[in-house]
């Protein structure tokens, strides 16, 4: 049962293609809030890549925009109902 080819393997997740690039974008704004909040989760935290499937460089980004959009006040740190 070890090395059945049947058996699938642990760990092995569909590829998952980078939003970012198929739209085309080249830089992510922090003005745009509406696209930042889809990549928070309910505590303000930011999703990382093995959950959200984009590009390193496209996270790289979207963290420096959201973190950008925190500082100005266009997102909250951490969400009000959380203590």
């Amino acid at each position: 049962m070890i090395n059945n080819p049947s058996h699938p393997k642990k760990g092995h997740l569909k590829s998952k293609t980078c939003k970012f690039t198929q739209a085309g974008f080249e830089y992510i704004d922090y003005k745009q809030t509406d696209i930042l909040e889809r990549f928070i989760n309910d505590q303000g935290k930011i999703l990382p890549r093995r959950v959200t499937g984009i590009s390193a460089k496209h996270q790289r980004m979207l963290a420096t925009a959201i973190k950008r959009a925190r500082f100005i006040g266009l997102l909250p740190f951490v969400n009000v109902n959380v203590r």
